[in-house]
C-alpha cells in the first residue's frame, strides 16, 4: 500500500476565512509561522482567466526544525515550507498538510528522519486540533 502524503480533514459546513483564522493559530501553537500565502483561485482567474474553487496554500515554517534540516542537508530549502491547504470542498473547508516523512524519502540522507518526524509530529497535532475545534 504506496504511503499518503499528506494528512487532512474536512470540516463540514465550514466557513474558510475561520478555518483559516483557526490553522494559523493552531500551527502558531506548534512552533510554525506562515512565511506564504497564495491565494490559488485568484491566481488563476489573474493569470489565465479560469475560475477555481476557493484554495489557499499556506506555507508554514518551524525556525528551530528547518534549521536542523539544513544543517543536515543544505538542499533541504527546495522542500521547505511545509505547505497547509485549505479549500472548499463537498459542502465544507478541508485542511490538508505536507506529510514530510513521505516527502523526505525522496532524499538519500539518514540524518533528515529525525527532523522529518518531528515536523510530522507537529502537523498531525494541528489536523488533528484543527478537526476536533475548528468546524462549524
Amino acid at each position: 500500500m504506496p504511503m499518503t502524503y499528506y494528512f487532512a480533514t474536512t470540516l463540514a459546513g465550514a466557513d474558510m476565512a475561520a478555518v483559516e483564522e483557526c490553522v494559523r493559530e493552531e500551527l502558531s501553537n506548534e512552533g510554525f509561522g506562515v512565511l506564504t500565502e497564495i491565494d490559488v483561485a485568484a491566481t488563476l482567474k489573474k493569470k489565465i482567466g479560469a475560475d477555481f474553487r476557493p484554495y489557499r496554500i499556506l506555507g508554514a515554517c518551524n525556525p528551530t526544525l528547518a534549521h536542523e534540516a539544513l544543517q543536515a542537508e543544505d538542499k533541504i530549502g527546495v522542500m521547505l515550507p511545509c505547505n497547509v491547504i485549505l479549500q472548499e470542498k463537498d459542502g465544507g473547508v478541508e485542511v490538508a498538510a505536507v506529510d514530510p516523512v513521505a516527502s523526505m524519502q525522496a532524499v538519500d540522507n539518514d540524518s533528515l528522519g529525525p527532523v522529518a518526524s518531528k515536523v510530522r509530529g507537529k502537523l498531525q497535532l494541528v489536523i488533528e486540533r484543527v478537526s476536533r475545534r475548528c468546524g462549524a
